[in-house]
């Protein structure tokens, strides 16, 4: 929100969640958006022999939290539409990518102009990943082996979803449709 507020743009958002490896939840099996965008992520499947059942069972978990929220958040408001502008997503870091990517194959639906993604940092990977999709900028590219977001903050954890409301309540006042 206050990306938006300093360039004076339109606020939205997208509601997106990894599903996780069974057994390992910062691994990522892929990915789905609130409009229903899903992506794979076929090496690590493979890698792991992760069955369809188990694929199918992740998903629908995380697609039915994914409808509960864009639910609350929302408020029954519909997507901000994007046909001929500029989509800027904004997110706290890259791992994978396979979040930020299902976001853009979920926006590209909506016919922007243009896509570009702002990011703190990045694993090489996930910015390999995101940036062969869309235009991408950040302060730092991390090429280890084991990578962690939170590693990269000084004070990490998880925003509740009555934080992300009360955030969302304070912009519409802010900002009247």
């Amino acid at each position: 929100m206050q990306v938006a507020d300093s360039l004076h743009a339109d606020f939205d958002l997208i509601v997106c969640r990894k599903f996780a490896l069974p057994m390992n939840p910062e691994g990522g099996l892929g990915a789905v958006a609130d409009d229903g965008t899903s992506i794979l992520n076929e090496d690590v499947i493979k890698k792991n022999c992760i069955s369809t059942d188990q694929i199918e069972y992740e998903v629908d978990q995380v697609k039915q939290n994914i409808k509960q929220r864009s639910l609350r958040y929302r408020g029954g408001r519909p997507p901000a539409r994007l046909t001929g502008k500029v989509a800027l997503i904004v997110d706290d870091g890259l791992a994978s990518g396979i979040t930020m990517t299902v976001a853009i194959e979920a926006i590209k639906h909506r016919r922007p102009k243009e896509i570009v993604v702002g990011i703190p940092v990045s694993s090489a990977t996930g910015f390999k990943r995101v940036s062969n999709l869309a235009k991408v900028f950040t302060c730092a590219i991390a090429n280890m082996p084991k990578y962690y977001l939170a590693d990269f903050y000084r004070n990490w954890r998880d925003i509740s979803d009555d934080e992300v409301m009360h955030s969302l309540e304070h912009w519409r006042q802010r900002h009247p449709i």
